[in-house]
């Protein structure tokens, strides 16, 4: 009678276990139990769908052509706050695109650090802006291109280029929650669905709406935008949390195929420029290992904001600030 019941519990909990590590199937786009797609789309070499939005003069007019990659928790349907004015001064044409797995964009199981760069030179080249562009960043938007300003660029605590006494202070300038879940991430992926699924311990903060973790002035954009909120947003995630969200952290936290430090300028010539915006205020990328890496790597430009925060572009003084220097410098 034991053995039966023994048999049957350990069944039942390999069941739920079963289910509780495996992420649901996402919801992709035009599929006949996903979402419309609403947004123009190419398609890229691999099969895969990536939406995206144009803005500024028209291509064909433009004298400087910028791709944006919005940040975590975000998409194509982001506000740059530059003033017309600028933007027709400067001759600017931007294309922003949704990542993949975010809005209209479809998911990419073999997603990496590589893969989201491919996806930047496969759209630039699907939509003929030409070899010269600049691209922005946005916090987990912001990896390593050429002609770049990233912005409030996410760094990983585990880049063997750190000295541990900084990556250490760094790190535990986090809200505990986000450590646990950032080691979660890195350690054991297989894990991180069922993590951010629990109710038992406090997960990411950002999530959980948790608004200590940003700054005054990024208190106050936050206001702003809860007031007069931007079209599309609400299809951020409509693919699956796993797909946008997770995906976002087990990429930007897991183990990367190279050290920061193995970058060369790009640019021996000064013929571009790899700039970094980073906000004193910031408390969701220290500004120390930003402040670092640029000391190490001398060919970045490295700008550091003294009243901001980790939303620094979306105050019109530095979203302006950012635009003259990439497109001048």
């Amino acid at each position: 009678m034991i053995a039966p019941i023994a048999v049957a519990l350990t069944v039942g909990l390999l069941g739920w276990t079963y289910r509780a590590l495996k992420p649901p199937p996402p919801k992709i786009c035009g599929s006949p139990d996903g979402p419309p797609v609403t947004s123009p789309r190419i398609k890229l070499s691999d099969g895969r769908h990536l939406a995206y939005r144009e803005a500024g003069v028209p291509r064909e007019e433009a004298k400087y052509k910028i791709v944006v990659i919005h940040g975590f928790g975000s998409s194509k349907d982001l506000n740059l706050p530059a003033s017309e004015e600028l933007v027709e001064e400067l001759r600017i044409y931007f294309l922003f695109f949704d990542r993949s797995g975010y809005g209209d964009s479809d998911p990419n199981p073999s997603r990496s650090l590589k893969s989201e760069a491919y996806d930047v030179q496969e759209l630039a080249d699907k939509l003929q802006i030409g070899s010269k562009f600049y691209v922005i960043g946005i916090s987990m938007g912001a990896y390593p291109v050429y002609r770049a300003s990233l912005v409030a660029p996410f760094v990983n605590y585990w880049w063997p280029c750190l000295p541990a006494n900084l990556s250490n202070d760094a790190f535990s300038r986090l809200l505990a929650q986000d450590q646990w879940s950032f080691r979660v991430a890195h350690y054991t992926p297989w894990l991180f669905y069922w993590w951010m699924s629990q109710k038992w311990f406090p997960s990411l903060s950002i999530l959980a709406g948790n608004m200590a973790i940003f700054s005054q002035s990024d208190l106050e954009i936050l206001k702003k935008w809860s007031e007069a909120p931007s079209v599309g947003q609400e299809k951020i995630q409509q693919q699956g949390v796993y797909e946008s969200l997770h995906r976002d952290i087990m990429v930007s936290y897991g183990k990367w195929e190279f050290d920061p430090m193995d970058l060369i300028n790009p640019f021996p010539n000064n013929e571009g420029s790899v700039c970094i915006w980073q906000g004193f205020e910031d408390r969701i990328i220290p500004f120390q290992v930003n402040r670092y890496l640029s000391e190490k790597l001398p060919w970045i430009h490295y700008h550091e904001v003294p009243d901001a925060g980790h939303l620094l572009i979306f105050e019109s003084k530095n979203c302006e600030a950012v635009l003259r220097e990439l497109v001048q410098r």
